[in-house]
């Protein structure tokens, strides 16, 4: 004779099995027991996506779990060096909204002061030769847009290309976090590795920041102003000083 101890919610007893027949009802019903409750377990995973939020949002991440599970953090960015008066967090293209860390912050705000440290020379640079300054040489290289041209004509003036590209090699190499000379970079675009301080580390942290606002509030200057100088080159509409117009 063949017994079978089912589990039950109240009692357990013995049920007898004496044909195989019984056997098999037996079977077949824990068989459709146990696909009505693995039906019912996977549905819990199709749950409403406003009943999953709401399970979601009444527990916080711990730091290893949003480590392991690769969550974002909620970062408030609005006060951030540069952030300020009149446009406060300005994002038009909504650059953070896809990738809010301060991974993805630190690599955008590194752009923008590598750009604007260009567009810092490129000011200088147009308006000290539009004022008629020269290297010894160059005497005869028009200013503004044109020079390019006039470089592009003589062997001199390409040798001074290619030395342009060379420089421009060398500082993106150089400008840089160098891992391995053991220092770390204090801030995005602290390049000194090490090397290069003028004095920075004697400042107070007030003094720090206020200097960083300063060189980022430049830069972004520079980045409008060298557009506007060549646009307005372009147009033929000067708009330095006595109506000088570089490349005319």
């Amino acid at each position: 004779m063949l017994h079978a101890n089912p589990p039950s919610s109240s009692t357990c007893c013995p049920i007898p099995l004496d044909r195989p027949k019984d056997l098999f009802n037996y079977s077949t019903t824990m068989m459709k027991c146990t696909a009505i409750l693995a039906l019912a377990g996977s549905a819990a995973a199709f749950a409403p996506a406003q009943q999953a939020a709401r399970m979601s949002t009444a527990m916080d991440a711990t730091a290893a779990q949003k480590d392991f599970f690769g969550l974002k953090e909620n970062v408030d960015f609005s006060k951030e060096l540069g952030v300020q008066a009149p446009l406060g967090l300005w994002d038009p293209l909504g650059l953070l909204k896809e990738s809010e860390d301060y991974e993805s912050f630190n690599d955008l705000r590194e752009k923008e002061i590598k750009h604007g440290r260009v567009a810092m020379l490129a000011v200088v640079g147009y308006l000290t030769t539009a004022a008629g300054i020269r290297f010894p040489g160059a005497e005869d290289i028009p200013a503004g847009m044109a020079s390019w041209g006039a470089l592009l004509e003589t062997k001199d003036g390409m040798n001074v290309l290619y030395q342009m590209g060379a420089f421009f090699v060398a500082a993106e190499i150089a400008n840089r976090e160098a891992p391995w000379t053991g220092v770390t970079a204090e801030f995005p675009g602290d390049y000194r590795n090490g090397k290069l301080d003028f004095g920075w580390d004697k400042f107070s942290d007030e003094t720090k920041m206020k200097k960083r606002a300063i060189e980022l509030n430049n830069g972004r200057a520079a980045m409008m102003g060298i557009w506007g100088l060549v646009i307005h080159e372009m147009m033929g509409v000067s708009i330095l000083p006595g109506g000088l117009l570089p490349g005319q």
